[in-house]
């Protein structure tokens, strides 16, 4: 969500990027921490196999150490594969983030928790999900009023230093 929405405010470069990073890295250390754990269970489980939530497993962990590779390979903005790089980077983090989803689910239909632990994700995911779709709405107005290079206010600062005041209305 970091690079998604804070990155379109052009006064939260780089930082923006480096946050994103923090995220990603920190997540990503986290899901080496489950999969390490569902590779302990399931040498102590013998006989018990739960291929699907396995199998999304492994894909994550693959998915998600090829995304921590990216990283060093990530080529400058103005590079004629950045357009690439970035149909790679957003498709492979969205597939993670739907498979985490998942898998989480999967999870739990293996535990069989009490229904107060699913509810709780539930309603975590669907309030990311809603503030995701109140971001996207900031950002597209923020985007579009930047590209359209209007501004609400008839005098915008001064004319090049000059103390002249620069009627952006005209």
């Amino acid at each position: 969500m970091i690079a998604r929405y804070i990155r379109a405010f052009e006064s939260a470069d780089p930082a923006w990027f480096y946050l994103h990073m923090l995220c990603q890295i920190s997540g990503y250390a986290i899901g080496v921490a489950g999969w390490g754990t569902g590779l302990k269970l399931g040498t102590e489980s013998p006989g018990i196999m739960y291929s699907s939530h396995r199998n999304i497993g492994i894909a994550l962990f693959v998915l998600a150490t090829v995304q921590i590779f990216a990283l060093f390979l990530r080529p400058k903005k103005d590079h004629k594969y950045r357009f690439y790089w970035n149909i790679y980077h957003h498709g492979v983090g969205y597939a993670v983030l739907v498979l985490g989803i998942l898998n989480v689910f999967k999870g739990f239909d293996i535990l069989n928790p009490d229904r107060k632990w699913k509810l709780a994700y539930m309603i975590i995911i669907i309030a990311l999900g809603a503030i995701s779709l109140l971001l996207e709405a900031i950002t597209w107005v923020v985007i579009l009023k930047r590209k359209s290079g209007k501004s609400n206010k008839p005098y915008d600062g001064y004319n090049n230093g000059q103390g002249g005041r620069q009627n952006l209305a005209t």
